[in-house]
């Protein structure tokens, strides 16, 4: 139990701080902190929440995540659904704070997009689903393989938190653009009910077979490591 309150808070800080700065800060008049901002809150809150509960869970925070480990041998099977669902759940109860925040607001009418992921017109800059495919398979794979990279060894495991919150501002900063940043089922799960203006809910499957796709690729990369 302590292992899921862990993954559950931490995958609601995630969503909350990264989903929240894109939301409220983002794009505030004159002192926005724009895409390298919400990049940086993404990498803040994980490294920061890794430090935290990391370990007591693993600091996995993300179905991909889990999946990665899993497909490496470094997770055990009958974990697997009690991680999945509570991270979806943490980040779907981050979600529905926001948009109890944000409702709040005195000139409130619309929650917009509400930092949801989309690809074609729902994409921030119009990439079509291929591209987003493509985006969020090849940046999940690489920042699962860093993770798995840095909690392997000893030398490298106290650090870990920090390369893995700098993997992933690098992969928003590289993918806001094109789908938003999904890199985590978790995360669009939770956006999907609340946003407006278009049918995220349709193309949530291409956040959870991508991720998931990445995924076990890293983890086939992590036991060709451990026979190399």
């Amino acid at each position: 139990m302590k292992k899921l309150f862990a993954e559950f808070f931490g995958t609601f800080w995630l969503v909350f701080g990264g989903c929240g700065s894109a939301i409220f800060a983002a794009g505030y008049p004159d002192v926005g902190i724009g895409f390298v901002g919400v990049s940086l809150a993404f990498g803040l809150t994980v490294l920061t929440m890794a430090f935290a509960v990391g370990p007591v869970s693993g600091a996995h925070f993300n179905p991909a995540v889990t999946i990665g480990f899993w497909s490496c041998g470094r997770f055990a099977t009958k974990d697997l659904l009690g991680y999945i669902l509570v991270q979806v759940l943490g980040a779907i109860v981050a979600a529905a704070t926001l948009f109890l925040i944000v409702s709040g607001k005195s000139d409130f009418e619309t929650v917009g997009s509400f930092a949801a992921n989309g690809y074609g017109v729902l994409s921030p800059g119009g990439y079509s689903m291929t591209s987003v495919l493509i985006t969020e398979f090849v940046t999940t794979a690489f920042f699962v393989i860093i993770i798995l990279g840095s909690t392997t060894h000893k030398s490298t495991k106290k650090f870990a938190p920090i390369a893995i919150g700098l993997a992933l501002t690098l992969v928003h900063l590289i993918s806001i653009p094109i789908s938003n940043t999904s890199v985590n089922p978790a995360r669009s799960t939770g956006q999907v009910f609340f946003a407006q203006g278009g049918d995220y809910a349709g193309q949530l499957w291409l956040f959870w077979l991508a991720p998931i796709a990445g995924a076990l690729v890293a983890g086939f990369v992590c036991r060709l490591s451990k026979k190399a």
